[in-house]
């Protein structure tokens, strides 16, 4: 259990929802940490499957055609880095949400605290995982799963087999309103004509194969006690009270994701349209 355990959290083990939600709940769930004093830790899905674009990412990076026929929404994150294809089943994401005075100021060792929960629930998963123990270089920059290897942020595995670890999840800060948002992907399941399809650029699927691996892979158990040991690390890494979103965060969600995730403007010239704009 953190030091951070004797403030208030809650853990959000949350329904499926489209990719602007997803993120327009953590921007909500920013206002509530800073305003109402409420940390939160979340596991989520995305319904319909996502492409989560890195803030800086160019749009022509992807194959629009290819997501709007196998019916991918695309979105764009807060934080940098490359796109994100996250599956309805082969991906499983999480949240951390806290006050900017509460943790440390130094990006890495807040990368440190913030993954503590998730190496845990990798070792109950059995997935033998850890930051990686050296950079890898990036084998195509547009994707998150194939940019360059960073031992503060990627996790791989097997961890004890560094020749042959592949990555395993993504993550990523950002800092809004003297709040820090971090979020990440594990990969349960690979999906590699997805995960390569959405790009422009033709890549082989063995590119991905080749550098990611998966929960289901490493220890065979299956998605539901994924998520739940997830939540469960989670849980008890902060001593998070179950809860569940407020109507107004919900409310507040809904407009973000009309105005900003989900518009055009900010999809593809990350432009933030004003209140009442469509």
């Amino acid at each position: 259990m953190t030091a951070l355990a004797d403030r208030e959290w809650r853990l959000i083990t949350d329904e499926a929802r489209d990719g602007a939600t997803q993120m327009a709940l953590e921007e909500a769930a920013a206002r509530t940490a800073l305003e109402d004093d409420v940390r939160t830790v979340r596991v989520y899905s995305w319904e319909p499957s996502t492409l989560s674009l890195g803030y800086r990412q160019e749009a022509d990076s992807v194959d629009w055609d290819f997501c709007d026929r196998e019916g991918i929404d695309v979105t764009r994150r807060q934080t940098g880095g490359g796109g994100i294809y996250h599956d309805r089943y082969a991906d499983i994401s999480y949240t951390v949400v806290a006050p900017a005075e509460e943790v440390p100021g130094d990006l890495m060792e807040c990368y440190a605290l913030f993954c503590e929960p998730i190496l845990t629930a990798f070792e109950e998963m059995g997935v033998d995982a850890d930051f990686a123990a050296a950079e890898q270089s990036a084998i195509y920059k547009p994707s998150c799963y194939l940019r360059d290897i960073h031992p503060a942020h990627d996790v791989v595995a097997p961890a004890s087999s560094p020749e042959q670890a592949r990555k395993i999840s993504g993550n990523a800060q950002y800092r809004q309103r003297d709040v820090v948002i971090q979020h990440g992907s594990l990969s349960y399941a690979r999906e590699p004509d997805q995960h390569v399809g959405v790009f422009a650029e033709a890549l082989e699927t063995d590119t991905f194969t080749d550098r990611v691996t998966s929960i289901r892979e490493e220890s065979g158990i299956d998605r539901e006690e994924a998520v739940d040991t997830l939540a469960g690390a989670l849980g008890d890494w902060c001593d998070a009270t179950p809860g569940e979103w407020r109507d107004e965060e919900l409310a507040t969600a809904r407009e973000l994701a009309d105005r900003k995730y989900g518009s055009d403007a900010w999809i593809r010239e990350r432009e933030v349209l004003e209140a009442g704009e469509q």
